[in-house]
Order: C-alpha cells, then structure tokens, then sequence
C-alpha cells in the first residue's frame, strides 16, 4: 500500500513527543492531520495549523474511542491510522499497584486494539488503509526493573504482526515502529512509577544507567522518529517493523548477533555489574 499523495491520518497521543511531532510533520506535507489528544482546549501550536482538526480522546475509554472514530470518520475519508499514545512505568513488581498495572495496559495495549478495532470497518469497506502501531526497541529486548512497560509493548508487538495477517486480506497494511530513546520529556511528563523499599536502590542503579548523559546523548529527537513513521506511510513497502533510532538499531542488531541468552546475561551484567552473578 503506498500513500505518496497527502490524505487524512489520525494520531493518538499528539500533546508531546512523538505524536506531536508527526502531526506537525505530516500537517507540513499537506495531509490532514486528526491530532487527537486527551485535553485538546490546552493546545496552542497545533490548533494553529490550518490542516490541523484536534480532537479529544483518553485511549483508555471505550466509549470515547467509539465516538473519536466516528466523528473523524464524518468529516471524510481516512488513509493512515498512527496508534501512538503511551507511557513507561519502572520498578519492581512488588511496588507496582493492580491500578497502575491496569491503567499501562489499557494505555499501551488495548488502547491501540480498540483504536484499531473502531476504525478497521472503514478500511475494510474501501480495501485499504494503514495502521502504524508505535511499540518500542522496549518490545524486543528488555531491562530491568521495567516489566511492565515491557509486557504491554511485547503483547503489542505480537498482536500487530497477529493482526496484519488478517488486515492483508482486505486490503489493509498495519506496520510497527519501534523507536529506541528519545529526547522528550518521557522520563517525567509520561512515566509512571513502582516503589518499593526492597529494590530503591536497584532502581536507582538501573534509572541512573537509562538515563547517563553519555546514554541519552544517543537518542534521537521527536522529529527524527516521526521522519520514520512518514517512510512507513508512504513508502509502500511490504515490511512489519521499523527499528527507528540509532540506538534502537544498534542494541537490536547486538541481541540478534549475540543470540537471547547472551544477550539477556550481557544486559544485567550491564545494570547490576558483580550482582549479575549471583
């Protein structure tokens, strides 16, 4: 499927960061752009762009999700559907409540199934369209003390290239893109956290590792991701996954090369140097 003319896509989680980004990016281009957003009277910048239609939307609500893909869906046609809102959340197991476990999952994954489901009918009327799922490398390989944040982006790495299968036979092209670190405010405005007195200072050791200057001068910004998502938009390629960053590639490439469990006993040797040895 390619898109190489601008059309209409909508995006979730278009406040900050990524989502953000791409809507400015695509807007840029000529598309339309359905920038959704759980608080859309407090946004100034993107209000301001002429192909720019905001809407509100907490992908954590069925019901809302419904009437978000309705009302886009009465103001025309609809090419690309950019499942991007999310959060992270660190900390032991222990230290993370039934609420918080429920609210990540119903954000980072059945956000984007629900999101998908609503807007599936119309591409399979018309045979066509495209779903790009945001994910991360935070899909593929996995830290520690991040389980959570890992469970939801794996379950949504294995549901969407489940789904595609399904998706192709109509028309459908669903794609995953999977950026590494990223410059954004991630760390405070979208994160999430589980304490528990037993593991602060493992925390503390694995969240000063994430975020060392040294490593975080390896990210990318916003808009070199969102340069990403425009490829698989409108590149029309055949292709599931875009490991977006240079980060991202590197450690992706560096488990595929070394193999899982190598990688897995280079990884807490990593963060926790002797205790991985225990």
């Amino acid at each position: 499927m390619s898109n190489q003319h601008p059309g209409t896509i909508f995006i979730t989680g278009t406040s900050s960061g990524l989502g953000r980004a791409s809507a400015k990016l695509f807007a840029s281009r000529g598309w339309t752009v359905v920038a959704s957003m759980r608080n859309p009277s407090k946004e100034t910048e993107l209000a301001a762009l002429p192909n720019v239609v905001l809407l509100a939307l907490d992908i954590t609500d069925p019901q809302q999700i419904g009437e978000a893909a309705h009302a886009t869906l009465a103001r025309g046609d609809v090419d690309v559907v950019f499942n991007n809102a999310g959060y992270g959340m660190a900390g032991p197991l222990e230290g993370v409540t039934d609420e918080q476990m429920l609210r990540m999952v119903h954000t980072n994954l059945m956000g984007p199934i629900r999101v998908t489901k609503a807007f599936t009918p119309h591409f399979r009327e018309k045979r066509g369209g495209l779903f790009i799922n945001t994910t991360s490398i935070g899909g593929l390989i996995t830290v520690p003390l991040n389980s959570m944040y890992h469970a939801t982006k794996w379950a949504l790495e294995g549901w969407s290239e489940g789904m595609a299968f399904e998706l192709s036979q109509f028309g459908i092209g669903l794609k995953i893109i999977e950026p590494g670190g990223m410059k954004t405010d991630f760390f405070t405005r979208s994160f999430d956290a589980g304490r528990h007195p037993a593991y602060d200072a493992l925390v503390t050791q694995v969240m000063n590792a994430i975020t060392d200057p040294k490593q975080m001068a390896t990210y990318s910004t916003p808009e070199q991701i969102a340069e990403v998502v425009y490829e698989a938009a409108t590149d029309g390629k055949d292709q599931l996954r875009y490991v977006a960053g240079a980060d991202a590639k590197a450690t992706y490439a560096t488990r595929l090369q070394m193999g899982d469990e190598a990688f897995r006993k280079a990884i807490a040797q990593q963060f926790f140097g002797l205790r991985a040895q225990a």
